[in-house]
């Protein structure tokens, strides 16, 4: 078992958090919209929910995952603008270039957060505070006058991040080692990252309610509560010691999508799950990866959820996962017999880089199985030099956002060229 042994630390860590990011995007590029209430939506209904919301949305208590019909009830001025994904990644690359000029950056967490180890001529609060006015007004002149952003700087990266929550927007808040526990204590625990509803349910079990109590509790006792040495990393990262981040690795590629309200029927679903697995390979090939196993989940509207895996030989070419996702498609509208169709999801597991695969010694590349790689590298070059879907498989479905598949998800960035495939 792990056992963590670090060392207190002083202040080494600014983390950077643009403040209602999609929004204030939207804001930048459309003058009309900035001052008015605005929710970002992947759909033009009122039945969907708002992946973003304006600083204004939000003092009439709109907020991420509000549903829309509630939005509006809540926000009678509520402008809905409909989710330009390719966008915030383009924004977001202007951002971690301007950050990059001032500090460097160590880690990109997300679309709109990253942190930074501060060199050691910056580790004192005024020196921090400095930097930290130099970056927002960087990001000001030449990224948009729009894209506001709030820092923390603490002693280790999980408490500067809190440091960005305690005042938005354009906050800044520095956490010395002398000031802790301090203010962490007015925080709720569910405010802290990496406690959700689940580990909140667990902590309030063994009688932690309270930021102060858990604060007070022992690192081995965070440990059992977790049930892992999740728990006692928690501990010590609260406290402001600087662990390194545990070692991950890739495990998935997929897409998924909420299907827009015409595309629901199974007839028009199936290419949407087609367009998402054509993507999806791509993705797979620029990575240099291949999969040894393809997934296919659907939720059926007033029906079950329903999802299956196939196994193939190691692959990255489109026409193995087109015929795989077949073979699954069958077996769903068998058992379900869906009407309409909610959501859909695609991917590849069992993900190997080329040198960790193994030829089976029975089994040699076939012609149709060369033949499939080329094509699929064709594909893949005429789409990069002329735009998405210049050469296509089959029908591509019409959207509301003008594509299919690529968003930006929680901790993953798209790389632009996504948006081209």
């Amino acid at each position: 078992m792990e056992t963590l042994a670090p060392q207190n630390s002083g202040l080494k860590w600014l983390f950077l958090d643009l403040n209602s990011y999609f929004a204030s995007v939207e804001q930048q590029d459309n003058p009309r919209l900035r001052g008015r209430p605005v929710a970002v939506v992947p759909m033009e209904t009122d039945y969907t929910c708002a992946i973003a919301a304006s600083v204004e949305a939000k003092m009439y208590g709109v907020k991420t995952g509000t549903m829309i019909h509630e939005a509006k009830r809540l926000c009678p001025p509520l402008i809905c603008v409909l989710a330009r994904h390719d966008a915030y990644v383009r924004y977001h690359h202007k951002v971690v270039a301007e950050v990059a000029r001032h500090t460097p950056i160590n880690k990109i967490w997300s679309i709109d957060e990253l942190s930074s180890r501060l060199p050691p001529n910056k580790r004192n609060r005024d020196s921090a505070a400095a930097l930290a006015a130099r970056i927002r007004e960087g990001i000001w002149k030449n990224v948009g006058a729009k894209i506001n952003c709030s820092i923390g700087v603490a002693p280790n990266s999980f408490l500067a991040k809190v440091a960005t929550d305690m005042m938005k927007p354009n906050g800044l808040v520095i956490l010395e080692p002398g000031d802790l526990p301090g203010r962490l204590f007015d925080l709720d625990l569910i405010d802290l990252p990496g406690i959700n509803t689940g580990i909140l349910k667990r902590l309030r079990r063994n009688g932690i309610s309270t930021v102060e109590q858990l604060w007070r509790t022992s690192p081995k006792h965070a440990r059992r509560i977790w049930g892992s040495v999740g728990g006692e990393r928690f501990w010590y990262n609260l406290h402001g010691y600087d662990l390194p981040d545990p070692v991950t690795s890739r495990s998935t590629i997929g897409h998924s999508r909420i299907l827009d309200p015409e595309l629901r029927r199974p007839e028009s679903a199936r290419l949407v799950a087609r367009r998402l697995t054509l993507k999806a390979a791509s993705r797979l090939r620029r990575e240099n990866l291949f999969a040894t196993r393809f997934y296919f989940t659907t939720r059926v509207i007033d029906g079950p959820r329903w999802g299956m895996e196939a196994h193939v030989q190691p692959a990255q070419d489109n026409f193995t996962f087109l015929e795989a996702l077949d073979d699954l498609w069958a077996r769903m509208l068998d058992e379900c017999r869906p009407a309409r169709l909610k959501k859909i999801a695609v991917g590849f597991l069992g993900l190997k880089e080329s040198g960790d695969i193994t030829p089976d010694l029975f089994d040699t590349p076939t012609r149709q199985s060369r033949r499939n790689d080329a094509l699929s590298a064709v594909i893949d070059a005429v789409n990069e030099k002329y735009g998405a879907e210049a050469l296509r498989l089959g029908v591509s479905p019409r959207t509301q956002a003008g594509y299919v598949g690529t968003k930006i998800a929680f901790s993953r960035v798209p790389d632009l060229a996504e948006f081209n495939e």
